[in-house]
């Protein structure tokens, strides 16, 4: 049904949910999975910084892929990274990709900023040029 599934990955809980639900799909279907992880640039004293866990979160998102390609999905790793918009980078990975389907999770690592700006997977829904499915978290 799917030829090309991305998963929206920011190595938090949701997440790790929506990647459950992104390999068995993937593993159905036969078809290929794009895993994007956007690095968001916040702004600090002096410039922009990234989250300190950031290099934690990308080993956790390359061993995820890793183990999806030995289950013999094919599986590509996209990372982007701005000051803003990660559901702007995901709905255009998604676009040039010419994806099927975006999974993510329900909230990411801030639900605090999610409460402010909205959250990315809410801006997904109405950027994606392709349908969402949202894993919500057991």
């Amino acid at each position: 049904m799917f030829k090309k599934i991305v998963w929206a990955t920011d190595g938090s809980e949701p997440a790790d949910a929506a990647f459950e639900i992104a390999k068995s799909l993937a593993s159905q279907d036969g078809s290929e999975l794009i895993v994007v992880h956007s690095v968001e640039r916040i702004a600090a004293r002096g410039g922009y910084t990234v989250d300190a866990d950031q290099d934690e979160h990308q080993v956790k998102v390359k061993r995820q892929a890793q183990e999806l390609a030995a289950s013999g999905v094919r599986t590509t790793v996209q990372l982007t990274e701005g000051v803003s918009g990660a559901a702007h980078r995901i709905a255009e990975v998604a676009e040039k990709e010419d994806a099927d389907l975006i999974i993510v999770g329900t909230r990411g690592r801030n639900p605090f900023a999610g409460l402010i700006v909205g959250s990315v997977t809410q801006r997904i829904l109405h950027l994606a040029p392709c349908p969402v499915l949202v894993v919500p978290t057991k």
